[in-house]
């Protein structure tokens, strides 16, 4: 059978049609998704209903035909399965039960009793890994541990990620061994993603621009090396896709300095500056801005156009440079797969 084209081009292969999925393809700009959210109650309810979350993982896919589907699940399970409380806001986001000494690190749950909160997850893996179409690729992810930790000091995203900044600044040996238990559980959610049938990885670091110098290489860099070097280890034929969205000049070297297969770029640097600097490397993954699937028009076809020339001479996978947005139109992603694959 032919390998599937997203596998092809995180080996290194250069396409001739970049294969394309679309962060958040399951979303709330889809009328499906929120009918099966509303039949879920809440959205956490929905992440750990394995029935309704492989529906809403498989509904892009019927629709659009991308070439992955990307699990549908939440990057703040994690801390929720270490022992903290979460819930979502209307209307707010989520919101967390926060850690703010290092006592309370200490009595964060052992990784692995992370499995009992998480097993629907690994389940709603197995649904999708057995219902998905045979030429779709299935990803799996985590949030990376700096992003992660963010949520756990703050208990709320920040503009500024202040609150785990100053907790780093203030107990950096308490803050290390919070990014040390959330890096060890990340790789146990991870392992147990690829033992269920995920097919890929991939790390969203999406804080990462918030770390500057020493403080990116010991809080962004590190902690993805480990875990990819630990996943490699015990799963050495899964991709793992990196994305330290943000990280401005120190993508370059990234894939590299962490062992990752690709490399996710947001639509902050320019695809020629990345075809240049960080496709050498290997694969990217990227990055049209995803304004423009709300606003349309012609500028939405000719800046895909552009992006696939500019990544055309080596392997490429087209994605947005962030998450679709709710009020992106539907049409829209049918306009941007035409632009990619005429």
């Amino acid at each position: 059978m032919t390998q599937k084209t997203i596998l092809r081009a995180l080996a290194g292969e250069r396409l001739p049609t970049p294969p394309v999925w679309m962060m958040r393809q399951a979303g709330r700009y889809l009328p499906e998704y929120r009918a099966t959210r509303a039949q879920a109650g809440d959205f956490l309810s929905l992440c750990y209903n394995p029935d309704l979350a492989a529906e809403v993982t498989l509904q892009p896919i019927r629709r659009y035909g991308f070439d992955a589907a990307i699990l549908f699940a939440d990057i703040l399970l994690i801390p929720q399965a270490l022992g903290l409380d979460l819930w979502f806001a209307t209307g707010e986001g989520p919101r967390l039960s926060t850690i703010t000494h290092a006592d309370q690190v200490a009595a964060l749950k052992p990784v692995d009793a992370i499995h009992e909160t998480l097993s629907p997850i690994y389940e709603t893996v197995r649904i999708l890994a057995r219902e998905l179409p045979r030429e779709t690729t299935l990803i799996g992810f985590a949030g990376a541990p700096w992003t992660v930790a963010t949520y756990m000091i703050a208990g709320r995203g920040t503009p500024d990620q202040g609150p785990a900044h100053a907790f780093k600044a203030a107990d950096r040996a308490a803050f290390t061994a919070l990014i040390d238990r959330v890096t060890e559980a990340t790789i146990a959610y991870l392992s147990a993603q690829i033992e269920a049938g995920a097919e890929v990885v991939k790390l969203f670091d999406s804080w990462a621009g918030s770390l500057k110098g020493q403080d990116f290489d010991d809080f962004a860099l590190e902690p993805a090396r480990r875990i990819i070097a630990a996943l490699k280890a015990k799963h050495p034929d899964t991709p793992i896709i990196a994305f330290p969205r943000e990280a401005g000049p120190r993508y370059a070297g990234f894939a590299r300095a962490v062992g990752a297969d690709c490399v996710a770029l947001d639509n902050s640097v320019s695809a020629d500056w990345a075809a240049a600097e960080v496709q050498k490397d290997g694969c990217v993954q990227g990055n049209l801005d995803p304004r423009h699937l709300v606003t349309g028009g012609e500028a939405l076809a000719t800046e895909t156009r552009r992006i696939v020339q500019a990544f055309s001479n080596g392997p490429h996978i087209f994605n947005l440079g962030h998450g679709i947005t709710p009020d992106a139109d539907p049409d829209n992603v049918h306009r941007m797969l035409e632009a990619v694959r005429d």
